[in-house]
């Protein structure tokens, strides 16, 4: 894989209602490897704003640890079959948010990387929804 790629991550989210919201975010950033884990390193704008919030994705067998840094700050901790516990500080406001993670697969080679995660999602103590994110990892190819 090169350092630099294409990341795509689709989020979905089912309710009590069954209705799924599908949000898909698609940016440039940077890939390495380092001791063992993987590292995606990219670049989100914040939607009506100028801020954007640094994100880095720590990925290996069985464990997922998202950091975002700026216009919301947390630390994300996906570990296959635990329940974690975070505080996802944003603009207007702190949540506790509960994350219990039901699976963790990932699928590599030099052409593609995809890491796919479910978990339940509880913000401030009351579950909200179960949850996927699918992130999909691609060269980047310069026009």
């Amino acid at each position: 894989m090169t350092k630099d790629v294409l990341i795509a991550i689709k989020g979905l989210q089912f309710e009590e209602t069954e209705d799924a919201e599908e949000i898909e975010v698609i940016q440039r950033g940077q890939y390495y490897h380092r001791n063992g884990s993987h590292y995606l390193v990219y670049e989100e704008p914040v939607e009506g704003s100028s801020d954007v919030i640094l994100n880095r994705i720590k990925f290996r067998e069985g464990e997922v640890i998202v950091t975002k840094k700026g216009a919301v700050n947390a630390m994300l901790s996906f570990k296959q079959n635990e329940k974690n516990m975070t505080n996802y500080t944003t603009p207007y406001g702190n949540l506790v948010m509960g994350i219990n993670t039901q699976q963790i697969a990932l699928d590599m080679n030099e052409e593609k990387i995809a890491v796919h995660v479910e978990y339940a999602l509880d913000i401030n103590y009351v579950f909200l929804a179960d949850c996927r994110i699918a992130i999909t990892v691609t060269p980047l190819k310069e026009i």
